[in-house]
C-alpha cells in the first residue's frame, strides 16, 4: 500500500511539473519584432513594412484619412480595429490605383507572445494584400484574431481609397 501511495504522487508530481513547463522564452522578442510604441497617445506598436522589418512605434492616424507620400502615392489609414489583443491599424500607400505598399503603424505588442506572432504575420498579411489587391486575404493561422482585425482596418483604407 505504501509504495503504491508512493508511486502516485511521484507520477501526480511529475504530470504537474511537466505541464508546467514553459517551452517559449516568454518577453524574449524575435529579432524582427517592434520596440514598445513611443507616441504620444501611448501607441501600441511599431510599424511593419513590406520587407517584413519593423521601425519605432506609434499610434498612426485616424481612420480613413488620405495624404501624400514621398513615393508619389496617397496613403490611407484604416480605422483602428479592435481586437481580443489589442489595436489593429492598416495604412496603404495607393499609386495609380493599386496597392504599392502596405504598413502596420499599430498593432498589438503587449507581451512576448504578441509580438512573436505579429512578427511571423504581418509580415505575411501584407504580402498578400500586396498580391490580391484587395481585403480578400486568407487568415494566417495562429494568428486569427490579429488577421481578422487587420482585414477590417485594411477594408476600411480600401474604401477611404475607393478601392474594392
Amino acid at each position: 500500500m505504501r509504495r503504491i501511495t508512493l508511486w502516485l504522487l511521484s507520477t501526480v508530481a511529475a504530470v504537474v511539473l511537466l505541464f508546467s513547463y514553459r517551452t517559449s522564452l516568454g518577453d524574449a522578442a524575435p529579432s524582427t519584432a517592434a520596440a514598445q510604441g513611443a507616441g504620444d497617445t501611448g501607441g501600441s506598436g511599431g510599424t511593419v513594412d513590406g520587407s517584413g522589418g519593423t521601425t519605432g512605434g506609434g499610434n498612426g492616424g485616424g481612420s480613413g484619412t488620405g495624404g501624400s507620400d514621398t513615393s508619389g502615392g496617397t496613403t490611407y489609414d484604416g480605422s483602428v480595429a479592435a481586437t481580443r489583443w489589442g489595436d489593429v491599424q492598416v495604412r496603404i500607400t495607393v499609386s495609380g490605383g493599386k496597392i504599392t505598399a502596405v504598413t502596420v503603424p499599430v498593432y498589438p505588442t503587449a507581451n512576448g507572445k504578441d509580438r512573436q506572432i505579429n512578427a511571423r504575420a504581418l509580415p505575411v498579411l501584407i504580402q498578400e494584400t500586396l498580391a490580391a489587391q484587395s481585403a480578400d486575404i486568407d487568415t494566417v493561422s495562429g494568428a486569427t484574431v490579429t488577421s481578422d482585425g487587420y482585414r477590417e482596418s485594411l477594408q476600411a483604407a480600401l474604401d477611404a481609397a475607393h478601392l474594392s
